[in-house]
Parts: C-alpha cells; sequence; structure tokens
C-alpha cells in the first residue's frame, strides 16, 4: 500500500546519523542522499521494498514532528526490539511511554518499544509474537 515514509528535520547529517545507527540494528546498510535543485537536501534509507526518507522542509519552514503520528519499523524478535530501542537512545533519541517487551492489545501480544528521533518524530520497533 505504501512507497516511502517521507519525515521532515531540521539538521539533515545530524538525523542521517542518527537513523544510520538505529536503522543498521533491522538490516538496513547505507544510505542515499539527494539534493534538489533548490538545494533542499534529503536522505534515502532502502530496505526489503520499503523507503524511509529524511527531508529539510521544502517550504523553508521548520520542520516540526505530527502529534498523534508514529513510523513503526517491524523487528525480527524481541530482542532486536530491545536493540532498536537502546540504539536509539545511544544515538540520542529518548525514550517514551513503556520499556521495550511484551504488550497485549486486541491485535495480539506483540513486543514493542517507543522512542523519540532528534526532531521529534515517534517511532516504534515491533515484534508480533507467535
Amino acid at each position: 500500500m505504501f512507497n516511502h515514509i517521507m519525515i521532515g528535520t531540521n539538521d539533515i547529517e545530524k538525523s542521517k546519523a542518527f537513523y544510520e545507527k538505529v536503522l543498521k540494528v533491522i538490516g538496513v546498510e547505507g544510505a542515499m542522499d539527494n539534493t534538489l535543485d533548490s538545494g533542499i537536501k534529503r536522505v534515502f534509507f532502502m530496505h526489503g521494498g520499503n523507503v524511509l526518507a529524511l527531508s529539510q522542509p521544502i517550504d523553508g519552514e521548520p520542520a516540526t514532528c505530527a502529534n498523534g503520528t508514529t513510523i513503526g519499523f517491524k523487528c525480527d524478535s524481541p530482542e532486536q526490539v530491545k536493540e532498536l530501542h537502546d540504539a536509539a537512545i545511544a544515538a540520542g533519541g529518548t525514550s517514551i511511554e513503556d520499556p521495550p517487551g511484551l504488550r497485549e492489545s486486541a491485535m495480539g501480544a506483540m513486543h514493542l518499544c517507543y522512542f523519540r528521533d532528534l526532531d521529534g518524530h515517534k517511532i516504534c520497533g515491533l515484534h508480533r509474537a507467535g
């Protein structure tokens, strides 16, 4: 259904370095830098047919995060959920909500972690149990 997710950043280089460390946990290796003719810089992370893009805002206004928005990354194990969280915190992110771990919901049992990136975007690591 989705082609990509693009999020804004106020410091493209810091954001790129953050996501290189965090996404390496789930197997993402490297990023592709792109500069538009206007000078706007973007970074693309590609993995398994999915794309996460970081971008300086095209309108020249500061980047802000959306209230109520969460970007979720699929993890291969409960241990990888914790590793993703720990990598994010070590790279300067902020842990939010409950500590990484098992949660029961209407959608079944899941191992989850939540953190905010350097620009305040809410990120989730998720592994569906059993």
